[in-house]
């Protein structure tokens, strides 16, 4: 997990993006309500969805890449 906010891309994303059939996006692991409203959040409140999305890792944003 990066330490710093600022170490992290500006957003969760990869545009693999499921929200209107999915609770929870099946490509960055945010709720829809997080997605939308991500540009308004704060550095705290954007640094608690990236450790519980992190935490989780179920997305496809933290499934490991064949090598």
């Amino acid at each position: 997990m990066a330490s710093n906010l600022h170490d992290l891309p500006d957003s969760p994303c990869i545009g693999v993006c499921s929200t209107l059939f999915d609770d929870i996006c099946k490509g960055c692991g945010r709720t829809a309500i997080e997605v939308s409203n991500w540009v308004f959040m704060t550095d705290d409140e954007k640094r608690a969805v990236w450790d519980r999305i992190q935490f989780e890792g179920t997305a496809m944003r933290f499934r490991q890449k064949p090598s």
